[in-house]
Formats: C-alpha cells, sequence, structure tokens
C-alpha cells in the first residue's frame, strides 16, 4: 500500500495539479532544488500524469522529471530524494 508523507515534493505537486494550480509546479520544484543547494536553472524540469495506485486514495499521479541542461547525468542522490514515494510503497 502506498504511503505519501505530507511533505512529500510529488504528493504536493500532485495537489497542485488536481487544484488547477499546475502553474506554480515548476516553481515548488526550483525551491525544492535550491533547498538542496542546487542551481534551478542547470535542469529542464517536467511533469507526467499517469493513474495512481489503487489504493494511494488519488485518482492520478504526476512524476517529475529532471534533466541537466549540459548534459550531464542528474545526481543519482538528487534524483533519490526527488523519488522518495517509491521507497515508501512497500510499507
Amino acid at each position: 500500500m502506498a504511503r505519501f508523507t505530507p511533505y512529500d515534493l510529488q504528493l504536493q505537486i500532485t495537489r497542485m495539479f488536481a487544484e488547477g494550480q499546475s502553474f506554480f509546479a515548476k516553481i515548488k520544484v526550483q525551491d525544492w532544488l535550491k533547498e538542496r543547494q542546487e542551481d534551478p536553472a542547470a535542469y529542464d524540469i517536467g511533469f507526467e500524469k499517469r493513474p495512481a495506485p489503487p489504493e494511494s486514495g488519488l485518482v492520478f499521479v504526476v512524476d517529475i522529471h529532471l534533466t541537466r541542461k549540459d548534459g550531464q547525468p542528474v545526481d543519482p542522490w538528487l534524483l533519490e530524494q526527488l523519488q522518495t514515494h517509491a521507497q515508501s510503497q512497500d510499507s
């Protein structure tokens, strides 16, 4: 069963899309990058809607995709932090 914390970035972004505030989603991710001492201007930020798992209580989930503008791979630590929801789905 998927469990989300209220501070889960993916859940916050999903709620923004559900409430019609997707315009602010990119800013939220940029702020999240700044909190982790990353330069948001160095990344392209993308979003992808997909159906939510049945037991999540959500209709859809929005995945966040980061790519570096300089062509270098995104730091695995940063991707792990971004995808924290995947770690808690086993609980």
